[in-house]
């Protein structure tokens, strides 16, 4: 099983986390008195405007075919009795928190790999583990309203792999000596880093399961796939030496909402309404994170589906939703190449801590006043609906005052080829 050396590591991973953290919120307002979970029912964007992803979908609906990344009118055709709602960010990032601060009384060690995933570092459960698992796994789902599974090993590669074992709503155990009966008879592509384009290569070399890669002889895998072949022949083997690192809060590495647009933009000036609603919330997220930017970028898709993008740099680390925005517009005006546009994007990186702020001696003023306005704007907002306080420029325009969701971000990145 393992050694007193070795670490115990649980991987905590919420069921349908979208699509339960909505089922919990209506239950909880009275919004709806049947739980969604039970119904055929997805989250996805506004069929209308054309942004029709399926980002979750109930275990009914999967019963009728439907799949995550499909659209929606698709699904619709498979079910027509289909539930859809959308994305609530602020819900999906409190449901989230308030699952973190619950694993906090368990261990001081914990990496949250994304919204709705965790490693902790429990090896001072060793002589206990499953039952502080089971209790852990039964107060998520009776004090926050959803469930998850809880993997469980000597690393994190394995407890993610055990973490991603059926049936749901349980706790799965993957040590070393249960990696020929659990892990190596599964396909090669369940493999964690093992994408379609390396399942397609190692079709090729005859590679169909995960304990036929495991025995392949590595020196060729390395021939042929470089340091990711070397990579997924360790990862086979159950070989992963990579550390929890320990976080409070939730790396930002860049903050970015896009929107498609149900007719073709033609003008700058139509264009960068758009851009400044985008530009509105995002902002509000980055505020939200503690974070300042120092990059700002725009990216376009044309009627003709040509995608591009371009950035800018800012003077000085920042906020402010005015300050952001001229960067956008200075962006878009120099990448823009006149082309009738269906989807635009904006996205601020180069993040840091809002601790750091530090401000030129003649903008100090007025860059103050702009910060007090745009938290004043936050909190009503907040309080009172998003769009209770909206821009003049917005009014009769046919422009929502503030644009993007959940789909186009990478507010929660997911593992890096180093776990």
């Amino acid at each position: 099983m393992f050694s007193n050396d070795e670490r115990l590591i649980f991987h905590i991973d919420v069921n349908s986390a979208y699509l339960s953290w909505t089922a919990v919120k209506l239950l909880q307002y009275g919004e709806s008195l049947i739980d969604l979970r039970e119904l055929p029912s997805v989250i996805g964007g506004s069929e209308e405007n054309r942004h029709g992803i399926i980002l979750a979908a109930s275990i009914p609906a999967k019963k009728f075919g439907i799949k995550t990344g499909e659209p929606i009118y698709a699904a619709r055709l498979k079910c027509k009795d289909l539930i859809v709602y959308p994305p609530d960010y602020n819900w999906f990032v409190k449901s989230s928190n308030a699952m973190f601060e619950l694993l906090n009384e368990y261990s001081p060690e914990i990496q949250r790999y994304s919204i709705d995933e965790c490693f902790m570092d429990c090896t001072h459960f060793k002589e206990d583990y499953k039952r502080m698992a089971m209790r852990i796994k039964m107060r998520i789902s009776e004090e926050l309203g959803f469930n998850c599974n809880i993997g469980i090993s000597t690393n994190k590669l394995l407890a993610k792999m055990a973490s991603d074992f059926k049936p749901k709503n349980t706790v799965h155990t993957l040590f070393k000596d249960e990696m020929a009966s659990k892990m190596w008879n599964l396909p090669v592509g369940d493999l964690f880093m093992v994408g379609r384009a390396s399942e397609e290569k190692l079709h090729k070399f005859n590679i169909n399961t995960i304990g036929e890669l495991a025995k392949f002889d590595v020196n060729l895998l390395t021939c042929k796939l470089h340091s990711h072949g070397k990579l997924i022949y360790e990862y086979a083997n159950g070989i992963d030496n990579s550390e929890i690192r320990k976080s409070n809060y939730l790396e930002v590495k860049g903050i970015g909402n896009s929107t498609t647009i149900s007719y073709d933009v033609e003008t700058m000036e139509e264009a960068l309404k758009i851009l400044l609603s985008l530009t509105e919330s995002v902002s509000m997220r980055l505020r939200e994170s503690n974070s300042l930017c120092g990059l700002v970028a725009i990216s376009i898709k044309t009627s003709d589906f040509m995608h591009y993008s371009h950035q800018k740099p800012l003077e000085n680390f920042t906020d402010c939703t005015n300050v952001i925005f001229e960067g956008i517009k200075e962006a878009f005006k120099e990448g823009w190449k006149g082309e009738k546009i269906r989807q635009l994007g904006v996205r601020v990186t180069k993040l840091c801590y809002n601790s750091y702020c530090q401000e030129t001696f003649f903008d100090f003023e007025n860059t103050e006043k702009q910060r007090k306005l745009d938290k004043t704007l936050d909190t009503l907002r907040n309080k009172y609906g998003k769009e209770c306080v909206i821009r003049s420029t917005f009014l009769h325009s046919g422009v929502k005052p503030l644009n993007g969701g959940t789909g186009s971000d990478d507010y929660y990145p997911m593992m890096s080829s180093i776990l």
